[in-house]
């Protein structure tokens, strides 16, 4: 029997350091093969004549030509999945959401030498996205209304690592509705359609995006800037509104609370868990405690199967649960899994996921 074909990986980078760091991180998995290195997209475009990747691993600031010009011409003209390899400074991170828009799939931050544990995660998370891109192929990132920047006038763990148990008696206390929402690969630009879909006095609203941290501030800051709601990073002890959504802090776990009828978030380092930190079983399993029938659970595009375990205890807690369907995903993984976990009331559409939601909240 032959074994199944590596996934072959460009990475292109004007870093000789960071490019022998990201070679020794993806050789450590015996799904992915480093196909080859280059210093400059001029370099990379020469190697992909010889034979085509499956991922690139690409750096924005390059000398020659930058990294989005270079992302610019391969969508164009020979679509592969990339993955933006990023410096977490504000300049980074509004290049690297760039890109997203442009049609990366994914944002990692570049590698450095730290602690055992800070390698060991970043292995996981860099090789986790690489798989995690392989299978998003390049689907055309949805389609959003026009706005010119204005705003409109309107190791596997378990989540228990992280959150203690609850008293899921106490939800009788408030009618409030909260909307609790899970989304990896593909999301970001899926999250723009679902949050500029709802109205300004939408029900509060709590979002795990897997991304690096320092890069969710900034993707808050551009969802604001373009939705009727509002939209920024969470900080511990935020209060969930109406109107608002709370994007978890890249590389903080995001947990729904309650104080009486008030319902707030707590921001919390801990452990990787489903492989990842912001986790989205982290939040969900805490919405099934502290909100139960009163949340409506969202799953959305993403690889893995981060989420399926909280979803189905939010359902068994008495929510209302909708995961976004496969034509509409650029990675089917997470909803499927929570599916497939029964966890999950009904699937539709990206186009019709807020609609759904809205209804299901005034249910």
């Amino acid at each position: 029997m032959t074994s199944p074909r590596k996934i072959r990986v460009l990475i292109v980078d004007d870093s000789a350091s960071v490019r022998q760091i990201l070679s020794t991180i993806l050789s450590t998995d015996s799904e992915i093969e480093v196909m080859a290195t280059a210093s400059d997209p001029y370099i990379a475009v020469e190697r992909i004549k010889k034979e085509v990747p499956d991922v690139i691993l690409l750096d924005i600031e390059m000398p020659r030509m930058d990294g989005l010009t270079f992302l610019d011409r391969i969508m164009s003209q020979h679509p592969i999945p990339v993955i933006i390899c990023s410096s977490l400074t504000d300049s980074g991170s509004q290049s690297a959401l760039a890109a997203l828009e442009k049609g990366a799939v994914e944002i990692i931050c570049k590698p450095k030498v730290g602690t055992r544990q800070f390698f060991e995660e970043s292995s996981i998370q860099i090789c986790d996205a690489v798989k995690s891109a392989s299978r998003a192929g390049t689907k055309r990132r949805p389609s959003l209304p026009a706005t010119n920047g204005i705003r409109p006038i309107q190791p596997k763990l378990t989540a228990d690592a992280v959150i203690e148990r609850g008293n899921s008696k106490a939800m009788i206390e408030t009618t409030e509705k909260i909307i609790a929402v899970g989304a990896s690969t593909g999301g970001t630009e899926a999250l723009r359609v679902f949050l500029q879909s709802f109205p300004a006095d939408c029900p509060g609203i709590v979002v795990v995006q897997h991304m690096p941290e320092k890069f969710t501030a900034s993707f808050a800051e551009r969802l604001d800037s373009i939705c009727s709601i509002n939209v920024r990073e969470a900080k511990d002890g935020d209060s969930v509104l109406r109107g608002q959504a709370l994007i978890a802090p890249g590389n903080k776990h995001l947990l729904l609370k309650r104080s009486g009828a008030r319902y707030y978030v707590e921001v919390r380092n801990g452990p990787l868990v489903s492989r990842h930190r912001p986790s989205v079983d982290v939040l969900f399993r805490s919405a099934a405690r502290y909100a139960g029938r009163n949340a409506v659970g969202v799953i959305m595009t993403g690889m893995g199967d981060d989420g399926a375990r909280g979803m189905l205890e939010m359902h068994e807690a008495g929510s209302f649960n909708l995961a976004q369907d496969q034509a509409s995903c650029v990675v089917f993984g997470m909803p499927k899994e929570a599916i497939e976990h029964g966890g999950v009331n009904k699937v539709v559409g990206l186009d019709q996921l807020a609609r759904e939601v809205t209804l299901a909240s005034r249910n």
